[in-house]
């Protein structure tokens, strides 16, 4: 027989931030009315019982409780896991359900999905919450099972006042992988916040209670057709911070002491690194000078998720770079990685082709109605050199205009040429064309975002190879700039190049360009193509990418078997988990953080990007300080972080979260620094961070 299971909804009225939110009314019922009704709605819940403290301030919330016909068990007001350990004890329970009482929203079949998989399995918890990087339903249907008998273990050995506030984190860092599982519902929901911690929350959530008034069983999947259909109601709370009390008490426990964390191993390799590899290492953008000079960990020993672990053991939340926008999937995805493995065993490399490439490009193609063939590479600065010798190779011309960042190579370099400006306004300034043949001078033709005049005149004035450019990085585009720049491109018989090595699959199952149905001839992808692994692909038209049967494009590593495996499994992922919704919903997130606190701190930022790619600068004369200070103070309390943002599926609200209320503080500072006259240098620990490219002393 199965074992009598009890939900316990755990609430008080003592909070914080929105003082007895619990009892607020909502259609003329306290909000935990309705949270009650909806879980009493379960056929795997043999009762509900609400677990409330024994405080006088928790009198009227028991009260209205009763009155509604609902279970009350009062108990110890901080200690909640004793409260929860002699609340089972009396009513004999030996399957626990905890669901918290700031979330009305909570729908039955749930709770029936995940109860019924936990009586199936050998487990002891299970939830859905317990894999950042896996979440699958929005914050607010939250729920764990768990059994007695892990409760009582809990019960016994915690000691941490956040292990007794929060009933089962230990539980979760104590039993073990074998004995907590992490449990997906499927389908895959996007992300929302659905829960109620401030006023912000609690109009969202009557906004939509207030929708569904004639339908009391409205499910988590006509909440979330309501929300992504009425956006304006879904954007209300984005930048509220949740269980700030809980990650106080974590933070003190786990707080990092900066003198044991910096000018440790990794510093030392820095500086070793600089007189043994030239430039100290391979890629500009992870050159500690960027971030925090002689401070930054600057190498890994390990990386999960989107947490990175340093030569000295420390751990970091990664909300920065992730890897330059290459892991959207976070790093080490599991399943991804498992693929990667089987391929290694049966051989990387062979005289002979690997088929996965084929499937590949079939796949792309299909991706891209517009496109019918492919080509493959192993960088993005590869892929961009192959489109333009394409381009070239096919219009038998050589000038190419440009808009963006697009590598390393002599045919991009060359844009400066006629002076170190031409590229300034294209991420990097200050690129110097040392090495670049000065015979490609004038070969290489920039113009700015969104000015067709720009465009127009370089089409009069040069018979162009091929416009390439990124689709959308700082803003997007003008209604009708890019169709007028397919015009024209059309009429002159030029190649139009869209270069997506950034941008792709952040905001849509291809390239961004098909947010836009504007078609190129040429489009490139790399960076979050493979998840971290080497692969970017070329695609484009039949005739248009023959031309590689005419000019010799070719190199060994291009055929290697990890790349085409890793980027078939991150595509199948993306596809069925839709990860760019995901991401694009947590950089919007951060969007909002950024602004709230721009705007609570009168500490004026602009902010650029699409919503998984996002970046602020601080609009004052101490731009590099104020960024150098945030890096310091971040990196104190475990975080890697700038003002770039680049969003992985792995950035769960816990971390989100987190990151508010820590860049809240520097925000705060920074407020004294630039309105009432405190110095930022004096708080400064290093050097300041430098801007683009330049010369390292």
């Amino acid at each position: 027989m199965r074992q009598k299971t009890i939900a316990i909804v755990q609430a008080r009225s003592s909070s914080s931030r929105l003082p007895l939110k619990v009892l607020l009314p909502i259609l003329g019922k306290p909000l935990i009315v309705h949270l009650l009704k909806r879980i009493s709605k379960s056929k795997l819940v043999d009762l509900v019982v609400l677990a409330t403290s024994s405080d006088p301030s928790d009198d009227l919330l028991a009260r209205i409780v009763q009155e509604n016909s609902f279970e009350v068990f009062r108990g110890s007001l901080h200690n909640v896991l004793e409260r929860f350990i002699e609340c089972s004890n009396y009513y004999k329970a030996k399957s626990i359900v905890r669901i918290t009482g700031d979330c009305p929203l909570m729908d039955h079949h749930l709770i029936d999905e995940i109860v019924g998989q936990f009586h199936v399995e050998d487990v002891d918890y299970l939830a859905n919450n317990m894999d950042s990087s896996s979440l699958s339903v929005p914050d607010g249907f939250d729920i764990e099972v768990f059994n007695y008998a892990s409760l009582e273990k809990a019960n016994h050995h915690a000691f941490l006042e956040s292990d007794l506030e929060h009933v089962t984190p230990w539980i979760k860092k104590n039993l073990g992988d074998c004995c907590c599982r992490h449990f997906i519902h499927k389908p895959f929901r996007p992300f929302f916040r659905l829960t109620v911690d401030d006023q912000n929350d609690f109009d969202v959530i009557n906004a939509i209670f207030s929708e569904f008034r004639l339908n009391s069983d409205f499910s988590i999947d006509d909440v979330i057709h309501f929300l992504s259909t009425n956006p304006s109601v879904a954007s209300q709370n984005n930048s509220t911070l949740r269980n700030e009390g809980y990650l106080k008490s974590v933070s003190t426990e786990n707080d990092f002491i900066a003198s044991s964390c910096l000018n440790g191993k990794g510093q030392i390799l820095w500086k070793e690194a600089q007189n043994v590899i030239a430039g100290g290492n391979m890629l500009l953008s992870k050159n500690p000078d960027l971030f925090l000079p002689d401070l930054w960990p600057s190498y890994y020993s390990r990386a999960k998720g989107c947490e990175i672990w340093d030569l000295d053991g420390n751990k970091y939340i990664d909300m920065s770079i992730m890897g330059i926008g290459t892991n959207l999937l976070g790093y080490s995805n599991p399943e991804v990685d498992s693929n990667v493995i089987s391929a290694v065993t049966l051989g990387n490399m062979s005289t002979l082709n690997c088929p996965e490439e084929v499937e590949l490009a079939h796949k792309l193609v299909k991706m891209h109605p517009w496109a019918d063939m492919a080509r493959f590479a192993r960088s993005g600065g590869e892929a961009n050199a192959i489109a333009i010798r394409i381009a070239r190779a096919f219009t038998q011309r050589d000038t190419v205009a440009i808009c963006g960042y697009h590598g390393w190579h002599d045919w991009y370099l060359a844009a400066n040429l006629t002076g170190s400006s031409g590229l300034s306004q294209h991420l990097l300034p200050g690129l110097e064309p040392l090495g670049v043949p000065k015979s490609l001078e004038g070969t290489v033709q920039p113009f700015q975002f969104n000015s067709h005049e720009q465009v127009s005149d370089l089409f009069n004035r040069f018979d162009l190879a091929a416009v390439k450019m990124e689709v959308q990085r700082s803003e997007p585009p003008k209604p009708g700039f890019l169709e007028s720049i397919r015009k024209l491109c059309d009429l002159h018989g030029t190649l139009l190049i869209f270069d997506e090595c950034t941008s792709g699959f952040r905001e849509s199952f291809g390239g961004i360009h098909l947010n836009y149905s504007v078609q190129p001839d040429i489009a490139m992808f790399g960076k979050a193509l493979g998840n971290g692994y080497s692969i970017t692909s070329i695609i484009g038209r039949s005739e248009v990418m023959k031309s590689c049967e005419k000019t010799f494009i070719s190199s060994t590593f291009w055929t290697e078997r990890i790349g085409p495996v890793a980027a078939l499994k991150t595509l199948e992922v993306m596809e069925r988990d839709l990860t760019w919704k995901l991401v694009t919903n947590i950089g919007a997130s951060i969007k909002s953080i950024w602004q709230a606190l721009s705007d609570k701190y009168s500490v004026p930022i602009n902010i650029n990007g699409i919503d998984s790619l996002a970046s602020f600068v601080f609009i004052s004369p101490h731009h590099l300080e104020y960024k150098t200070f945030l890096t310091q103070e971040m990196l104190k309390h475990g975080f890697l972080a700038s003002t770039i943002f680049y969003a992985s599926t792995c950035h769960s609200l816990e971390f989100i979260e987190e990151y508010h209320l820590r860049l809240d503080t520097v925000f705060k500072v920074i407020s004294q620094c630039e309105n009432d006259g405190r110095n930022i240098n004096d708080l400064l620990e290093s050097r300041v961070c430098q801007s683009g490219f330049k010369r390292l002393n």
